[in-house]
């Protein structure tokens, strides 16, 4: 009987579909365990072969603890907001959401294919109200509370409020702004609503404030760091420039200590582990005050070494800094202001990334050191960042390379007030080491003490303190994009923005005529003609009745792109729920994810952030852990084999590769799919896909073109994407997350070759043969069904090559090393089929450990063997190390050290009777012929050697 894997695999997943085989309870007396997948972005170019290597991994682990006795949820959604279904919008003029769920169909019509058990009845997708309802309610609820320092946890905002109204907040132990003006309670109750407002701003975790962001004109919206390649959008290719906006932002900054502390409980990869604790970035230090000169400013730099301050001979300012147009001289401004309008054009991360580049400016300006009171100029300069630190540094070009590199290229004095003594980072690590020699009070101290000694006399004058500081900044969180979750905010009479109340959630996104800002330069939900929030009608209503009583703007900004995937995974537990985020029933009872796989890419971006949200769930009572996953390993990437045709320069001729000399030619890429298993290209078909080359002369080696290969990343623009759909059609499901578990290491990225995946098909046809041992080819298993029992003649080779199997792939399984399982069942069924095993005791348990990576061949063979429920219910099978002890031990048998012939004896035999036996067999008294040896060496379960 023929192995029809296009009938098996639609026969199984429409069986899968109607009985919703794998849909998870939220209570069960069963073990929970979750397994969850980063939820894909619909776009609309579908699933290439790489995009479902973590799927089937995750896939795999799922079904194998379903087998296990588990309770297994294993959700799938889609993260549907985003940037480009938008621009889309905009250049077709169609609406984001009408895409979207075109893309989301063709997507799940993909995912089916490949007949992954997720459960579809808990489906999210973040552009749906009824999911954002509750991205909404999270926000309000980060607005309405503030960080307590005492408790060390997020608390409600009524709690600092009460605080207030009873001894101001001189006492107050909070995170907030730093210019965060003291005040007492009377002042407080006699500060305007609007002024209470303002204040309190400076301490929600959720807040307006102007800051520098990506702005990229062309997009007209704001982008993240991780957005920007290059220092163009990452979409697009366009400009990006820093510029200074109003802004809600997220005080993550709160919570940089404990998300450094949390990475010591999560099995998380060390690189990613080392990844945001290089972007959170604690370092221990002082913040110092140095006043301008001849002004009423002052500004603080923080610096890890403050005991060498006596070397600081000039200032840097981020060009962004907001002292810079204050104390710049009116001789400096027109410089000054061309520098900074230049710097504007450059990212964040290409400022950090240029060690070489050496640019600044002059502002006119000096501070004033200290201890010394003598001047120092202030510069302004790119490799400062106004967003790290205080936006200033001290610059000691004796003891830093970049300091240094500055002042030459300037040519500011350096003052060696060290005498050529090594102040190294390695260097300070020896605490008592002196290397202050020639900087007052600080002379002969060692390292350590020079430090504290600082602290404690900028602390006496007044201009300095000791301090932690984190790299980590708080996250913008507004987008200038129609396609996200709108805010749940509108702005009173006073411009403050105000909350809606939850029981009016969600605030839907509104219909507009354009997706592009508007002409005087608002976000495109400045186009909606109805965004308006009535107080009294608690309603969104037209633009027309704003009056600024009781209808208000509401917020023409919308979320972010993290916004939604941050808590998605605790909305997966209870995905229905219309009256709360989920039910205490279901978060008690799955508590956090077990197994996460993804990107590595998301290290800095929503890995951080969705656990800082989880710990601000966890804060407010919500959540019952503060970390969401306890494990998560990264996929690697299957690259793509891309195909090159070779343009000969200045001819224009088409070179077979093979016949590529001296003269220059440029590699163009062709379509993977004009070119078969020997690297030959279909010339035709190239010439109709790009009509340039229609009449181009193509220089053929032996009557064939030879394309030239090399591994990319798999990409549509490098022509080289491979179509699961085409490889589901071809060679079947099964065989496709097979060859993608066999390329290798499951963390490690490996190139796909199509001409590879016939191997794994072979082996699926051979495994159909085991079970159809039959005279015709038809199915056929010795022994009884599996509800009368069985009667067998069992092959002890046949069980112990069961077991053995059964022993690697559970250890494989449990090591997530996918790649090796594969290639135990090939030898398992090889094994097998030389035996000539037709056992049901063998072959019905091979079909249960095989199930994970190929599940619809197994429910076939599974319903064959009798069975009428789903593979999935079966119990995995269970090693039984007796079958893999060895009975018999062949011995080779030697004389004089020269082997003559081999004897098989029992594994249990002694020393005493190992001689025995090996004396008296037939060949040893031939070998001997007579003879008496002089002495015989047994070494029980290796050799016997007779000397004589």
């Amino acid at each position: 009987m023929q192995y029809d894997f296009n009938r098996i695999e639609a026969k199984w997943q429409l069986y899968w579909a109607k009985n919703q085989t794998f849909k998870a309870e939220n209570s069960s007396d069963k073990e929970k365990f979750y397994v969850l997948d980063m939820f894909p972005y619909p776009s609309g170019a579908g699933l290439h072969v790489g995009h479902p290597l973590g799927y089937i991994a995750s896939d795999i682990y799922a079904r194998y603890k379903r087998h296990r006795g588990f309770n297994v949820l294993h959700p799938q959604g889609y993260d549907s907001f985003g940037l480009p279904a938008e621009q889309y919008a905009i250049q077709t003029g169609q609406h984001p959401a009408i895409t979207t769920e075109a893309n989301i169909k063709r997507y799940r019509e993909q995912l089916d294919k490949i007949g992954f058990s997720f459960d579809w009845s808990r489906e999210v997708r973040t552009s749906d109200p009824k999911y954002y309802k509750w991205t909404q309610w999270i926000f309000i609820q980060l607005f309405n509370s503030w960080y307590n320092k005492g408790s060390d946890k997020a608390e409600d905002i009524t709690g600092l409020i009460a605080l207030f109204e009873k001894e101001g907040n001189s006492k107050v132990n909070a995170v907030c702004d730093e210019d965060t003006e003291v005040f007492s309670a009377e002042e407080w109750k006699r500060f305007s609503a609007g002024r209470q407002q303002e204040i309190l701003l400076k301490y929600r975790l959720t807040y307006l404030a102007e800051s520098e962001v990506n702005w990229c004109p062309a997009l007209g919206t704001v982008l993240a760091n991780d957005e920007i390649v290059n220092g163009v959008s990452e979409r697009g290719g366009h400009p990006v420039i820093r510029k200074k906006m109003t802004q809600w932002s997220m005080r993550i900054s709160a919570y940089a200590q404990r998300l450094l502390d949390g990475l010591e409980k999560i099995d998380w990869p060390q690189p990613l582990k080392d990844s945001q604790t290089n972007w959170i970035g604690r370092s221990e230090g002082a913040s110092v005050t140095f006043k301008v000169l001849d002004s009423e400013q002052a500004f603080a730099v923080f610096t890890t070494r403050p005991d060498t301050i006596f070397g600081a001979s000039f200032m840097t300012l981020a060009p962004e800094h907001e002292l810079v147009p204050l104390i710049t001289t009116s001789e400096r401004k027109a410089a000054v202001e061309a520098y900074i309008e230049t710097t504007a054009k450059r990212s964040e991360r290409d400022r950090m990334a240029d060690v070489k580049t050496i640019t600044g400016v002059f502002t006119g300006a000096y501070a004033e050191h200290p201890f010394t009171k003598e001047p120092i100029p202030i510069w302004i300069g790119d490799y400062v960042l106004a967003g790290y630190g205080t936006g200033a540094v001290m610059s000691v070009p004796c003891g830093d390379q970049r300091d240094y590199d500055f002042a030459r290229h300037f040519n500011i004095p350096i003052p060696n007030i060290f005498d050529g003594v090594d102040i190294s980072e390695e260097a300070f690590a020896d605490k008592e080491k002196t290397v202050i020699t020639n900087s007052g009070f600080l002379n002969g101290l060692p390292y350590k003490k020079a430090v504290q000694r600082v602290i404690a006399e900028l602390e006496k004058i007044g201009q300095g303190k000791g301090k932690v500081n984190y790299r980590l900044r708080d996250a913008v969180f507004s987008r200038q994009r129609y396609w996200g979750e709108p805010f749940p905010v509108y702005y009173d009479a006073d411009g403050m923005p105000r909350m809606i109340n939850e029981k009016y959630l969600p605030i839907e996104l509104p219909e507009v005529e354009k997706y592009l800002p508007t002409e005087t330069g608002e976000p495109p939900l400045g186009n909606a003609t109805h965004w308006a929030w009535d107080i009294e009608r608690s309603a969104v209503v037209s633009n027309d009745l704003i009056d600024h009583k009781t209808v208000f703007p509401l917020e023409l900004n919308t979320m972010p792109g993290w916004a939604g995937s941050s808590q998605y995974f605790n909305r997966y537990m209870d995905p229905h729920n219309e009256t709360e985020i989920f039910s205490r029933e279901a978060i008690d009872y799955w508590q956090d994810v077990d197994l996460y796989i993804g990107g590595s890419e998301h290290a800095t971006g929503h890995l951080l952030y969705s656990r800082f949200w989880q710990k601000f769930m966890y804060d407010r009572g919500w959540v019952p852990k503060d970390e969401y996953a306890k494990k998560l390993i990264n996929q690697g990437m299957i690259t793509g084999t891309s195909a090159f045709v070779y343009r000969e320069e200045g001819s224009g001729k088409v070179i077979s590769k093979g016949l590529i000399t001296d003269k220059r030619v440029t590699p163009i890429h062709a379509d993977v799919s004009f070119v078969n298993a020997s690297d030959e290209l279909d010339v035709d078909a190239f010439k109709k896909w790009q009509p340039e080359y229609k009449d181009a002369e193509f220089v053929l080696e032996d009557g064939k073109y030879v394309v030239g290969r090399e591994i990319e990343k798999m990409s549509k623009s490098k022509y080289n994407v491979v179509n699961p759909d085409e490889i589901c059609e071809q060679y079947g499901a099964d065989s496709l997350r097979l060859y993608e578990m066999f390329l290798g290491p499951l963390e490690q990225s490996k190139p796909w070759n199509t001409a590879g995946i016939t191997g794994v098909h072979g082996f699926l046809k051979k495994l159909w043969r085991l079970y159809h041992s039959g005279p015709n080819g038809e199915f056929y298993v010795e022994g009884a069904s599996p509800s009368k029992g069985s009667v067998e003649d069992l092959s002890a080779e046949s069980l112990k090559t069961l077991h053995k199997t059964i022993k690697k792939v559970e250890e494989d399984i449990e090591n997530f090393s996918f790649n090796t399982s594969v290639a135990t069942f090939m030898i398992c069924v090889n094994e097998l089929t030389a035996q000539k095993c037709k056992s049901r005791t063998i072959l019905e348990p091979l079909a249960v450990l095989v199930a994970p990576y190929a599940p619809h061949i197994s429910e076939e063979l599974w319903e064959k063997l009798g069975h009428s429920e789903s593979i999935a219910t079966a119990s995995w099978p269970t090693f039984n190390p007796e079958y893999l002890v060895e009975s018999t031990k062949e011995y080779p048998i030697s004389f004089n050290g020269k082997k003559r012939f081999t004897l098989e004896l029992p594994a249990d035999m002694d020393k005493e009777a190992i001689e025995t036996a090996v004396m008296a067999h037939e060949k040893t008294q031939e070998q001997l012929q007579g003879r008496t040896p002089k002495k015989v060496i047994v070494v029980p379960g290796r050799i016997v050697n007779i000397v004589g």
